[in-house]
């Protein structure tokens, strides 16, 4: 994802162009419009397309009308489509027209407005009623949202003046206003533990703080590490979608199961050396025949802690049908505050 920016006329160009300098994007325009540093294109449709469909942030510098009727091709929902602004060309007004929360549009209007000294328009309901935005705050956060009813109901009693629940197994910055600790409906939970663990309704909110250390037999069916670790998941009412890394010894490096669970869960693989892991502080059993082959008495609980840079083991060493798995948590902080 990238910021690009186009305009319709020179005075907008070398707005565009101001704009991009001070916030790292590419302009683009017609070629009667080219100038240094800019790039051409030859149809707004195809090229607004193109940018969409790759959820770049978009900035025209033109009337809204023109951005509106750009965009309208390719709308799908708030919760996937990019940030859109439009700029009036003297540099007056920056207007979020798409995706004011999830997709940034409003943060990246102030932050133009900022750099040009123009006036941000907001007018998403949370924003103009100063209530807390759990979409827009999620956003900024990485935590991805899979619950939109979910995230309707919470937005939706902020504004009504309806206290909304907060959990989480983190330490956290002072809640915003409206929302109050404790596990109740509406509710929203940043958590590493599966959503059965919260009443129905709760948003979850899973951050990427666990790392996965697997050891595990030569020529398995690359299937079974998938399985186990899924089951190992379900059983300790973990999250998936937690999970931000594998890791392992460097002997594992082309492991045909460790890969494909990399694959399945769109996360990177770690490999340590026996040296680094014999180096993981802390108390691990060991196995003599697994020092006999790889050089270290335990390979998944060290690498587990050695990613997470000794975060605590949530799962220590389990074994099944030749594979161990250890699963540890890295240190991870919920902010709130402004600016944090």
């Amino acid at each position: 994802m990238s910021l690009v920016l186009t305009a319709f006329t020179r005075r907008g160009t070398a707005l565009a162009c101001r704009i991009a300098s001070a916030l790292g994007g590419q302009v683009c325009t017609l070629p009667k419009f080219h100038r240094e540093g800019t790039a051409t294109y030859s149809s707004l449709s195809q090229w607004t397309g193109e940018h969409f469909t790759a959820g770049d942030d978009i900035i025209f510098v033109s009337a809204v009308g023109i951005a509106v009727r750009a965009i309208a091709p390719y709308l799908q929902d708030k919760f996937t489509d990019p940030a859109i602004l439009a700029v009036d060309e003297a540099g007056q007004f920056v207007v979020p027209v798409l995706s004011g929360h999830v997709g940034g549009a409003n943060r990246l209007a102030r932050q133009v407005a900022q750099t040009i000294g123009a006036t941000a328009v907001i007018s998403t309901a949370t924003d103009v009623n100063g209530r807390f935005a759990v979409d827009e705050w999620a956003a900024a956060q990485g935590l991805p949202i899979t619950d939109r009813a979910a995230a309707k109901a919470i937005s939706a009693a902020l504004l009504a003046g309806e206290p909304v629940g907060f959990t989480s197994e983190f330490p956290h910055d002072p809640l915003p206003e409206g929302v109050t600790e404790g596990t109740f409906n509406p509710g929203f939970a940043v958590t590493c533990r599966a959503d059965d663990a919260f009443p129905a309704g709760t948003l979850m909110l899973h951050p990427k703080v666990l790392a996965v250390g697997i050891g595990c037999k030569k020529n398995l069916p690359p299937e079974r590490v998938t399985e186990t670790v899924v089951d190992l998941f379900r059983r300790r009412g973990l999250a998936l979608e937690s999970v931000y890394c594998l890791a392992s010894i460097d002997l594992k490096r082309e492991d045909a199961g460790i890969q494909l669970l990399a694959e399945r869960l769109n996360v990177p693989c770690r490999f340590y050396t026996a040296k680094e892991l014999a180096a993981a502080e802390g108390d691990f059993p060991g196995s003599a025949f697994v020092r006999s082959v790889t050089g270290v008495g335990s390979v998944c609980d060290r690498a587990a802690c050695l990613e997470a840079e000794g975060g605590p083991l949530l799962v220590e060493k389990t074994a099944c049908d030749g594979i161990t798995v250890a699963v540890a948590r890295r240190d991870y902080f919920v902010r709130f505050e402004v600016g944090e």
